[in-house]
């Protein structure tokens, strides 16, 4: 199946699912108390998120002032991205998504999925973070004729 197939199947069913849970909790507990939980989870999330963010952002530098290819950081920086927008996305379904997004053991198994699958690989550099065999090194000198900045 293609990615933009299961994007289509992943919005058309979605919303159908959380007005489902939402109507499904709501009748259970009451309409105050399902709003208050939707909006709380939002918090929740966006605390969290900052929270997992800065941890994932000051890896990424302490390996980058190693000298070391942040590979797992570039790869746990956008799914810490998506869990952020689904954990503002009202709903049960996509709070639950978004929270897994955000447990550390799990986004690394993500992260490890994607790049020893290759899946993702940064540009120029293997996965043990050596340069790869694509890679030009060369100089560069401006003359005074170059209308380039």
């Amino acid at each position: 199946m293609k990615i933009v197939q299961i994007l289509f199947l992943f919005f058309l069913t979605v919303p159908f699912i959380e007005i489902y849970l939402l109507l499904q909790i709501g009748g259970i507990i009451g309409v105050f108390p399902t709003i208050f939980m939707v909006v709380f989870t939002a918090m929740l999330g966006a605390w969290l998120l900052r929270k997992q963010g800065l941890a994932t952002w000051l890896r990424f530098q302490e390996s980058i002032n190693k000298g070391i290819v942040p590979a797992y950081e570039m790869i746990e920086g956008p799914i810490l991205l998506v869990g952020g927008a689904l954990l503002l996305t009202p709903g049960f379904f996509t709070d639950a998504i978004g929270f897994a997004c955000l447990v550390p053991g799990l986004r690394k198994k993500i992260a490890r999925y994607v790049i020893e699958n290759k899946l993702v690989t940064p540009t120029g550099f293997q996965q043990d973070g050596t340069p790869s065999h694509h890679v030009i090194e060369g100089e560069y000198e401006k003359k005074d004729g170059d209308k380039t900045p």
